[in-house]
């Protein structure tokens, strides 16, 4: 749960308090104080409430509970003199008085609901340097050369994440930004960040120039600029310099950089080229463009075997094909997808992305969820800024059966990438995850905040109707019903169980066969 009140936010799920854009340390009991006063604010809590609830019914003193009370208040900028936020009644005990927004679903719905408008409420700054990528303008002159401009922004995003003191917004929020006008100020605003990283590419005569400049989104203020060219066999090493130039510019006491991904580069730029432009199809996730997405990393193969990053994005196809129902014989593509994706992890042991993919289809495809759950865990631990893994480790542990933790990845990937195109399966893994655990109001929330974002996307109908079946709502549930099976006319519960390949929460099928769907 995520509260704000005055200047403050209060995040219970993760233990963090925020005064406008500084994380105040709390000691545990204070924190636990905090939010027994904030959750039960709606009364007066005597002291043997709270040393129930805190103390756990140990003897404690008057004094002692005063100085916690006054560290409280201190830490939300209250005073024992003031008391605006909280208060305190005598000889009846205590109470939060302070007006309290809160989240229902967390970072999550927080993530969700702040769409590009000038009011919308900030996003709470991280701990550390935070930073987003903009769009690259294509100064080519020539529209067709836009992949080449996000391809270079992809780039950049994916050296900044490796670096574990920074916090990087994923490229698919950022993307959002193309081709728009924008206010730093309000960037920074939307996505939660201190730094924004905007530039240009031209591309002409085998030659490119890179133009890029920081500015604090705070103030507006430009931090640096710099300009980089050379030729196209140069590019990455041109990349590596910017790279390393912004985040000098942001942590001038970075001594080592950690931009050690050579081994995902291509042999030959014509792969890379290829794979670039397979990206529009795979994200159409339609089966004719997933299809097309395939033959193009598979020529990238062609040219360049031993090239990671494509033999990566070729097992992905694979999965999504058994994942979707869209192929004949399953088995032969997992089998496929497996080879690809260790393919590329022995190309590079420690790329994140392939890591993630394996665990989340080792828990998938075999059950081994004890491997599956290392394979997610060092894969974040690789990369910390990678929503995709983080999103990942939320359905490797969902399938686990630990959907507590499931839950927290998703939020975590969803506050790295609150605008990100793949938002719907997000919030419907977060949906399955709190059927599981019978919260069923909050499945309904995730569901629609995930249909708010892609009203054709299957599987949160699935889950809406899930939901809406277990509280009772049938007439609601069955309307859902329809609506999913306008969009997949031929869906039986038997048939889809078969081909996802995955264990699914009992109560989540349960709610299926409620809502009415046919086996």
């Amino acid at each position: 749960m995520r509260y704000t009140f005055e200047n403050c936010t209060f995040d219970t799920d993760r233990r963090e308090l925020y005064r406008g854009a500084d994380v105040i340390t709390i000691a545990p009991q204070v924190f636990d104080l905090l939010d027994y006063l904030i959750r039960n604010r709606e009364h007066v809590v005597s002291k043997d409430d709270l040393i129930n609830a805190i103390w756990k019914g140990r003897i404690v003193s008057d004094s002692a509970l005063t100085t916690r009370l006054n560290v409280a208040r201190s830490v939300i900028g209250d005073s024992g003199e003031e008391q605006r936020l909280i208060k305190t009644l005598p000889r009846k005990g205590f109470r939060f008085v302070g007006p309290v927004r809160e989240a229902q679903n967390g970072l999550a719905a927080t993530a969700l609901n702040r769409l590009p408008v000038d009011d919308a409420e900030p996003l709470a700054l991280p701990d550390r340097p935070s930073i987003a990528v903009l769009p690259f303008q294509n100064m080519s002159g020539d529209p067709d050369q836009d992949y080449f401009a996000d391809g270079m922004v992809d780039e950049i995003t994916t050296a900044l994440s490796r670096f574990k003191s920074l916090f990087v917004i994923a490229r698919h929020s950022s993307s959002t930004y193309k081709g728009k006008v924008v206010d730093i100020k309000q960037v920074g605003r939307e996505l939660g960040v201190r730094y924004v990283l905007e530039g240009s590419v031209r591309k002409a005569a085998g030659r490119v120039r890179i133009i890029g400049q920081l500015i604090d989104a705070a103030s507006g203020r430009h931090l640096w600029a710099d300009r980089f060219e050379g030729d196209l066999s140069d590019i990455f090493a041109l990349q590596d310099r910017m790279t390393e130039s912004v985040v000098s510019a942001i942590q001038p006491k970075v001594l080592q950089t950690e931009i050690d991904s050579a081994v995902r580069r291509p042999n030959n730029l014509s792969a890379y080229d290829l794979c670039l432009r397979a990206f529009p199809h795979l994200y159409s996730w339609t089966r004719g463009g997933l299809a097309e997405a395939l033959r193009l990393v598979s020529c990238a193969l062609e040219i360049d075997p031993r090239y990671g990053f494509a033999s990566t994005l070729a097992g992905s196809c694979h999965f999504i094909n058994v994942n979707q129902g869209w192929t004949a014989d399953p088995k032969s593509e997992i089998a496929e997808g497996l080879r690809l994706i260790r393919l590329a992890l022995s190309i590079d042991g420690n790329d994140d992305v392939a890591l993630s993919i394996l665990g989340w289809a080792t828990a998938s495809f075999s059950d081994d969820y004890d491997t599956a759950r290392e394979m997610v865990d060092r894969a974040v631990a690789l990369n910390a800024n990678s929503a995709f893994a983080w999103e990942l480790r939320g359905f490797t542990y969902e399938l686990a059966g630990q959907l507590e933790e499931a839950i927290r990845s998703f939020e975590r990937a969803i506050r790295l990438s609150p605008f990100d195109p793949w938002l719907p399966r997000r919030f419907t893994g977060m949906g399955i995850a709190f059927i599981g655990l019978g919260r069923f109001d909050e499945a309904v929330a995730a569901a629609k905040n995930a249909l708010q974002t892609n009203q054709t996307y299957g599987p949160a109908y699935r889950c809406l109707a899930a939901a809406l079946a277990h509280l009772g709502r049938d007439a609601e549930a069955r309307k859902t019903v329809a609506q999913l099976l306008e969009i997949e006319p031929l869906f039986r519960i038997s048939e889809w169980v078969a081909h996802t390949g995955q264990w699914q929460a009992q109560m989540y099928i349960d709610g299926l066969r409620k809502a009415g769907f046919s086996e």
